[in-house]
């Protein structure tokens, strides 16, 4: 069932937080997919540079992590080519920008948003529905050694250590909540339980029913 055409003050704004290598964004594509709904991750990222002029490059570099550790990543012309700006910027003035195209995301209409604490930017909006998956690191390990993301189990859980740390450190400096706690979420959910059409599936329904379409 396609929510798509709906009043602009009952979109449904889904917002994927996700532990590294859990499968959040495949499950909030597949989310997006079975709403006929926009789905939207690195690539809001993307539309940051567009709309300010910025290089793309020096942006997914401080994707997800808190200031401290991609301060060092922007300098004024680090990276950036001639038809780009070439002012500083810093890291909250990043996170504003972003925040500022979530916003206009989310107020064109329904949409699927993994991570970049939209969760929290929108969470006023009342039709937000914020999720949570989370599975055990030696679950996550297999998953980004058979992507081809990790030679092996300990090169992976050595890399999710470092991405959940960083996405923690991220969310929590920018919201002032704690980030994979379930009590600022509607819903978490053990990813290793279910296969991801299933999880899919059960958070489209509670979209559908939050939105009288159920």
């Amino acid at each position: 069932m396609c929510i798509r055409d709906r009043d602009k003050d009952s979109n449904i704004i889904i917002v994927v937080g996700r532990q590294y290598g859990g499968g959040g964004r495949k499950t909030g594509a597949s989310i997006a997919r079975l709403l006929d709904i926009p789905y939207y991750d690195k690539t809001i990222i993307s539309k940051v540079a567009a709309r300010y002029g910025y290089d793309p490059a020096i942006l997914i570099g401080a994707d997800e992590k808190k200031p401290s550790l991609f301060g060092s990543l922007l300098p004024g012309k680090y990276g950036i080519m001639d038809s780009y700006a070439t002012s500083p910027i810093s890291q909250e003035s990043l996170y504003g920008l972003q925040t500022s195209v979530i916003r206009q995301i989310c107020e064109e209409g329904s949409c699927v948003i993994v991570g970049r604490t939209a969760d929290y930017i929108m969470r006023h909006h009342p039709g937000l529905l914020s999720v949570f998956i989370h599975a055990p690191a030696e679950w996550r390990a297999r998953n980004l050694v058979a992507r081809g993301e990790a030679g092996s189990i300990q090169e992976a859980l050595a890399r999710i250590k470092k991405a959940d740390s960083d996405r923690q450190g991220y969310y929590n400096y920018f919201t002032g909540r704690n980030w994979g706690v379930a009590d600022n979420y509607h819903l978490t959910i053990d990813g290793s339980q279910f296969e991801t059409d299933e999880i899919a599936a059960m958070i489209a329904s509670m979209a559908r029913k939050k939105i009288g379409k159920g």
